[in-house]
């Protein structure tokens, strides 16, 4: 039977260049790269190396660049982070009603944290209008998160 795998949205498989590439620091580089002594500095290097590549591929500063475990923990961090930034200065958000729970559960945080949050509807087709999204919009928006793919329907 031939396999077809519908599910890249939640997780992809690894190139094999990418494969190869990482092997090293699965087997004999695995040091922590927080640790001072040869494994870790060893780590650190790949680290930086790799986080000036990326930053050089998206036309971005090395410092701009941050790695997190998975898609879950980026959400978390780029929504509470840029929100908790802002904070004082402006404290709405605006996201949609079908949005992964990654976004929903941190927009939820942020309103029991005093933010004002806008959750839009969907259509039948998941579509969400852009006119809904500029009547939510107020001066104090600072964070509007619409995924481009759903993670149930696509």
């Amino acid at each position: 039977m031939n396999r077809i795998y519908l599910d890249n949205a939640a997780t992809t498989p690894v190139r094999r260049e990418v494969f190869e590439a990482m092997v090293p620091y699965l087997t004999d580089k695995f040091g922590n790269p927080s640790s001072i002594h040869s494994y870790g500095r060893e780590a650190r290097a790949a680290l930086d190396r790799a986080r000036e590549q990326v930053a050089t591929a998206i036309g971005a500063a090395p410092d701009e660049i941050i790695f997190t475990a998975g898609g879950s923990e980026a959400d978390n961090l780029a929504i509470k982070g840029t929100a908790l930034a802002m904070r004082g200065r402006k404290s709405h958000v605006i996201t949609t009603a079908v949005e992964h729970h990654a976004v929903l559960h941190p927009v939820e945080t942020l309103g029991k944290l005093g933010f004002s949050t806008t959750i839009l509807p969907v259509d039948s087709e998941g579509m969400v209008d852009p006119d809904d999204v500029r009547r939510a919009m107020t001066p104090e928006t600072l964070l509007i998160s619409i995924m481009y793919a759903n993670n149930e329907v696509g």
